[in-house]
């Protein structure tokens, strides 16, 4: 998680089949998430005409030299963009631990042959795709403008994101304990134009996780909304080193205490043992 950055230059070469293999067994493994959402992924290889194809797409434009990408699917449903956050940031950490480099690139994507290659079905959305390549040596400086206009290389302080017991209540760091090295996973995730929308909120052993929305910004994605992917991201990285600290929980809906004013409940990772 810590390793892994936005790379949108690549130098050329294509994954061997090796690891090409290696993803394909995940993905048929990664087929769930924490809401029961069904996930498909594949492993998408553009022609050069698709390739030119996908520079007209406006952000989509600024990868260079990368034909391979994961794209996916999942069904129209409740909680279904934060089941394909969770589960394309699951295969986007398994593409980093095989020193490979992915962008995250969320949207509309029914062009540039995604939906074809996948057989996207009409109760089908695509929420995001990612190149996987290696990168190059140097970033394009288009890839460095971009990186400055997000502010990639930055993250919000521990007092904007976590709290104590109610919203408001900044949760200090060394007070956390374990369960601070989770919350630093979620802190460290990307999210759409680095907005970093959730917010956490530690009650007894219980941890609530909450969307604070940017106030029209998945307007024009439609049913496509990025900051819910964001939200499942979030619920990956905490869920991923909260198991590699031995930090005990499952997800789950619970009632809170506190009034949580205009965020917007999503889940809970609770210890009843």
């Amino acid at each position: 998680m810590r390793r892994r950055v936005s790379c949108r230059t690549y130098d050329g070469r294509v994954p061997d089949e090796k690891a090409k293999e290696r993803l394909r067994i995940f993905f048929r493994e990664n087929t769930r998430g924490p809401f029961g959402n069904v996930l498909r992924f594949d492993l998408v290889d553009l022609t050069e005409a698709e390739r030119g194809e996908l520079k007209a797409l406006g952000t989509y434009g600024v990868i260079r030299g990368a034909s391979l990408f994961i794209a996916g699917a999942v069904r129209k449903g409740v909680r279904a963009m934060e089941d394909y956050g969770y589960g394309m940031e699951r295969n986007i950490l398994l593409v980093t631990s095989l020193d490979l480099g992915t962008c995250w690139l969320g949207g509309t994507l029914n062009r540039a042959g995604f939906a074809r290659k996948i057989g996207l079905t009409p109760d089908e959305l695509m929420p995001a795709i990612s190149p996987v390549g290696y990168p190059a040596g140097k970033r394009s400086l288009t890839d460095r403008a971009f990186r400055f206009m997000a502010n990639s290389d930055r993250r919000k302080p521990w007092e904007e994101l976590f709290f104590d017991e109610k919203p408001g209540n900044p949760l200090v760091k060394e007070q956390a304990g374990n369960p601070g090295e989770a919350l630093e996973s979620v802190r460290m995730g990307p999210s759409a134009s680095n907005r970093q929308p959730w917010r956490v909120v530690r009650e007894g052993k219980s941890f609530h996780f909450f969307l604070q929305r940017t106030p029209g910004y998945d307007r024009i994605t439609g049913e496509i909304r990025l900051q819910e992917v964001d939200m499942g991201i979030a619920i990956c990285h905490f869920e991923l080193a909260a198991m590699e600290m031995g930090l005990a929980g499952s997800w789950r809906q619970m009632k809170f205490l506190f009034d949580a004013g205009m965020l917007e409940y999503v889940v809970s990772w609770a210890d009843h043992s």
